[in-house]
This record gives C-alpha cells, sequence and structure tokens, in this order.
C-alpha cells in the first residue's frame, strides 16, 4: 500500500490543518522555532495540539500524529513556560541529576501542552566558539557531553514514556561540533538568503566535517553511543557534510554505522527542508535521503509534493518498498512506546503545570550552578547593605537573558515571557534603596563602593549566530569604563552563548562571572554574585583570552586561555595562572 509513505512526511502546523492532516494521514506535525499557535500561551498550544490529533485520528487508519516542538531549554516556545539555561550553562554545571531534573520538568510542561516529541537533546561537541549553535551543546567534553545528553533523554522519556513523558531527539548526527569555518556557504537552500543583507551567518554552521574517521567516533559520536543506550528512540541528521557528502545522505553513517553498528532500532528524522539541499533535482534529494536511512523527512511547507514523489520513486524501483516499511515500522514502534496507538489518555499532564513555582526554582537553581567565576580579586561577593550601582541593558531584559530560541526562532530583546531579571535578583537581596540602576550606567558624579554591570550578545540562532569576532562591542566597553570611574570595585557579568574576548574587561573590572544564557529566572545570577549561594560552575569549553585562540588562527599570542573545568571562586584549586596578576 503506497500510502504508507504518509507516516513518513512531517509538516510544520502553521502551512497544514487538521482537516488535511485526516486526509493525507500525515505521520506527524511540527512546531517549528516560534511556530505558536494563538496568542503562543499554553491553553493555545493545548487547544492546537488536540485540534490535530484529533485530525490524525480521524484519517483512514486512525493513526495520531507525534507532535514534535524545538522545546530545547523547556518548552521556549510557550509565553509563560519555565526557560531553562541553554545547554552550554547546563554544563558548567557537570551534574546529570540537575540535567535529568530539568528535562523531566520541560516534558511535563510539553506534555501538558499536547505535544509528545521534543528536538532535544543537542549532543554537539563544539570546537570552534564562533559557531552560532555553540550554546547548544553542553560541553566540548565528549565523555560530559555523552553524560548529560543521556540524562536528558532519561528524564524527556521519565520512568513511564507512554503516560507523562516526551519522546526525546539526539542531534545533530554526527559531527556537527567539527565543521570548517567558511565551508557553509555553498550548501545554504535559497530559504536562508534573506539573511545575507545581515553580513554575517553561515559561515561555519552546515558546514564541512574534515575530521579522519577516528577522531569522528572518539569525539563526536561518543556522545551518541551513551544517548542509544540511555533509550533514545528518534535522532535527527546533521545538516552539514563529511569530507564533501551530505550527512543527510550518507548510508555509511546513517545505516551501517547508526542502525546497523549501534543498533540504533528508533527512526531517523530530517532536519527543516535539509533534503531539499542533496540536489537541484527533486526527486534525486528525495531518493538520496531515504535510501541512505532517513525515515521522517520534515518537509514543513509541502507534503503533497513529498508524498506524491516518494510514490513515483517507489513505484519506478529507485526506493525499494522494503526500506519504506523499514521506515514505517520504526515510526510505528516510536509512536507504540509513546503510548500513542492505544485510546487517548483520559489524565493528560494539567496544564497549569506550565511555568509553575516548582519548576521556576528548578531553573533558578540551575542558574546558580551554572555560574563560573572567570577573575576575583576580592570583589566577591557583593554585599547587600551597597551602595551599588548597576548598569547595562542585559541586567533587566528577560529576552537577552533566554537568548535564541525562545518564543521566537531568534529570540529577542525585551519583556518576551515571564520571568525574573538579573536585576529583579540584586533589587531582592541587596538593603532598602541600596541600588541604583541605569542601563547606561550614566550616574553623574554620583560614587558607590560597588559596581555590577552586565556585557552581552544579543539573541542569535544557528548559522545567523556565525561570528567571525567575538570581540565585546565598543560601546559596552564604554559603559564598563563609565562605571569603573564611580566604584571602588567593579564585577561584570557576561551573559552570552559563549565565550567572548574579553581581555579588555579582565583589565578593568575586580571580578568578572560568566552567566551563558540562563533563562527566565536569571535572578540566580545574583544571589552567587550577593552570596546568598557560593559558586560552583566550572567552564564546560576552554574561554580563549586573545583571537588567535579561537579556531584556526595562527599563533598562540598574550595570557594563555582559561582552561576547561576552570573556575576562579575562592576556595577553587582550578584557578588558571595569572588570573589574580
Amino acid at each position: 500500500n503506497l500510502r504508507r509513505q504518509r507516516q513518513m512526511c512531517i509538516r510544520d502546523r502553521g502551512s497544514i490543518t487538521p482537516d488535511e492532516v485526516a486526509d493525507w494521514a500525515i505521520g506527524s506535525v511540527l512546531s517549528g522555532g516560534g511556530g505558536n499557535p494563538g496568542d503562543g500561551t499554553a491553553s493555545a498550544w493545548r487547544e492546537a495540539v488536540d485540534a490535530f490529533v484529533e485530525g490524525s485520528r480521524r484519517s483512514r487508519l486512525g493513526i495520531p500524529i507525534l507532535y514534535g516542538t524545538d522545546a530545547v531549554h523547556g518548552h521556549n516556545n510557550v509565553i509563560g513556560a519555565t526557560i531553562f539555561p541553554h545547554n552550554l550553562g547546563l554544563g558548567a554545571t557537570a551534574d546529570p541529576e540537575f540535567v535529568r531534573a530539568i528535562a523531566r520538568a520541560g516534558a511535563l510542561e510539553t506534555a501538558a501542552t499536547g505535544a509528545r516529541w521534543s528536538f532535544a537533546p543537542c549532543l554537539a561537541v563544539p570546537q570552534d566558539i564562533r559557531w552560532g549553535r555553540t550554546y547548544e551543546g553542553f560541553s566540548a567534553d565528549p565523555e560530559l557531553v555523552g553524560v548529560l545528553g543521556s540524562a536528558a533523554i532519561e528524564g524527556w522519556h521519565g520512568d513511564d514514556l507512554a503516560a507523562t513523558g516526551v519522546v526525546a531527539c539526539a542531534k545533530h548526527f554526527v559531527g556537527e561540533g567539527a565543521m570548517v569555518w567558511g565551508t557553509a556557504g555553498r550548501h545554504r537552500h535559497p530559504w536562508m538568503d534573506w539573511w545575507d543583507g545581515w553580513g554575517s551567518g553561515w559561515l561555519l554552521d552546515q558546514g564541512d566535517i574534515q575530521i579522519d574517521e577516528d577522531e569522528l567516533r572518539r569525539v563526536h559520536l561518543m556522545p551518541f553511543v551513551a544517548a542509544i543506550r540511555a533509550g533514545a528512540l528518534t535522532v535527527m541528521a546533521c545538516y552539514g557534510s563529511w569530507h564533501g557528502r551530505r550527512l543527510h545522505a550518507h548510508h555509511r553513517l546513517l545505516t551501517e554505522l547508526l542502525k546497523g553498528e549501534l543498533g540504533f532500532e528508533g527512526f531517523v528524522v530530517s532536519d527543516w527542508m535539509a533534503v531539499d539541499q542533496l540536489d537541484a533535482d527533486y526527486d534525486t534529494a528525495v531518493a538520496l535521503a531515504i535510501n541512505s536511512g532517513v525515515d521522517m523527512v520534515m518537509v514543513p511547507f509541502d507534503h503533497r509534493r513529498f508524498v506524491t514523489t516518494a510514490v513515483e520513486l517507489v513505484e519506478s524501483g529507485r526506493i525499494a518498498r522494503e526500506r519504506v516499511d523499514d521506515a514505517v515500522r520504526r515510526i510505528l514502534r516510536v509512536k507504540a512506546a509513546a503510548g500513542l496507538l492505544g485510546e487517548p489518555t483520559q489524565d493528560p499532564v494539567p496544564i497549569d503545570v506550565v511555568g509553575c513555582d516548582e519548576h521556576r526554582a528548578l531553573a533558578r537553581a540551575a542558574v546558580r550552578a551554572s555560574a563560573v567565576v572567570l577573575v576575583d580579586r576580592g570583589a566577591l561577593p557583593i554585599p547587600p547593605a551597597g551602595p551599588i550601582l548597576a548598569a547595562g541593558e542585559a541586567l533587566d531584559d528577560i529576552g537577552i537573558a533566554c537568548g535564541g530560541w525562545t518564543i521566537s526562532w531568534e529570540g529577542s530583546p525585551g519583556p518576551i515571557t515571564d520571568g525574573s531579571t538579573v536585576l529583579d535578583g540584586l533589587l531582592r537581596l541587596s538593603e532598602s534603596d541600596a541600588v541604583r540602576y541605569d542601563p547606561n550606567g550614566e550616574f553623574g558624579t554620583e560614587d558607590a563602593a560597588f559596581g555590577i554591570v552586565s556585557i552581552h550578545e544579543l539573541p542569535y540562532v544557528e548559522g545567523a549566530g556565525d561570528r567571525a569576532d567575538l570581540s565585546v562591542p565598543s560601546d559596552l566597553l564604554d559603559l564598563v569604563r563609565r562605571v569603573r570611574q564611580r566604584v571602588r570595585q567593579l564585577v561584570v557579568v557576561v551573559i552570552s552563548g559563549r565565550p567572548l574576548l574579553i581581555e579588555p574587561i579582565v583589565e578593568l573590572a575586580d571580578a568578572v562571572v560568566a552567566a551563558w544564557l540562563p533563562g527566565s529566572e536569571a535572578d540566580g545570577i545574583a544571589e552567587v554574585v550577593m552570596g546568598a549561594a557560593p559558586f560552583t560552575g566550572r567552564l564546560p569549553v576552554a574561554w580563549p583570552r586573545t583571537c588567535q585562540h579561537i579556531g584556526d588562527a595562527p599563533g598562540v599570542h598574550g595570557p594563555a586561555p582559561w582552561p576547561m573545568g576552570h573556575s576562579a571562586a575562592s576556595g577553587s584549586s582550578a584557578t588558571a595562572e595569572g588570573d589574580r596578576a
């Protein structure tokens, strides 16, 4: 029956209706980044997802869809959900129990809206921090990525996947953290051309991986081996190439290695429109992907074209019926494990779990545990009596603290969702009138004992965040200089998705704290800065001091990078030589 190919199709919710899902018996629907129904609240999500699921149950065989979403740091598309730190911050905790609990909370909030598939965790092992996806990886240490990624999968699935669990997706297979700078542009699909006017982006993401097989296995495959042992049921293929061959069309890696050697019994899903990149001829592109081992094809805008093409390819013999049977069997196996093939559950996860106090407290604890002291010359903690001059836009901006993949695909500054900022924490923990805040650091002639300034990156995602220059912008340097003149001791908090080149900041500040992208409970940063909790985080990646330490730039000059595992917190033995000079 050639209708079975329809289970192999995943379509974006914004370009299909529940009635079309019923008529075409589509296998999956997703909300891509920012693909929010209605007003974006949890109740609007639940109503929309239920409508799609009901539509799928009206299809010829009544096989329900598996509804997917980019819930990569909590149910981050939902207004009012708990937004946890991005993975790089969680890597600084090096705590699988934290990660497991966070994934469990994210699963409950996701399941409460009816979605039962999360495109998480990302198991990348980032080697070049210029990459716009650096913050999606837990660490540059493959063993730590494997431990934390496995914990995340266990948390998403829970003790009973069919009851309250959400199917996790290990991504992106395999080696994306080793893509080479400057190899990406030629692979971009035309849908990304709108970004060209911005003058940056997609210089590394979706590029070529040029390492040998030993390194691919030793570094980048290791987390996937651990993920499969932890019960991963879905794997998303990588946009990039390995020595010029696109990974979505790599039979040796997807079929012989992943499904054969590693024994993966779940299904492989393609990334957003990635199959379109394989060949200018669409028939050839679809045949390459499916024959290489892709089981479900993400065609966000046109299911008719894919289904019609797949049927013609089977009828012509370019795709074997046995390959289709294998793909559909894998998809149905996962749906059965998620409890979707039986009667609908009568007791869904209650909607009021979304953004609940318990989950926000967990997120705040994760923020405290993720913060890393890069430098401290005796300025930490800041006493609550102050007085304190506080400056920097990011101190009071939820959108900047959350970063990309938050409410919209790219994320954005501003009050985009509920939460608490670093400034909220400073005001809560300090004595009355101890904190004076001006985002621009314009304090006139006023002096104070202590100052705290934030520097930041604006939100970005994927290749749109590829940056050749990670230096701190001049306006932020000027901000630090202005506040430095007004205070005796200065603490700088770096809110970013990766290490930045902060050597000029180090020369001005008495303490520097890496806060990563803390999410909706950013006030947890204030708790460690003001001594309400200890600093315990350690660097999950090396932090360069100059541009010569990044990527393939020649030579090493100036201060040595802070190594992976570094912390300058009081009592730590992992301080780098010269940090307190």
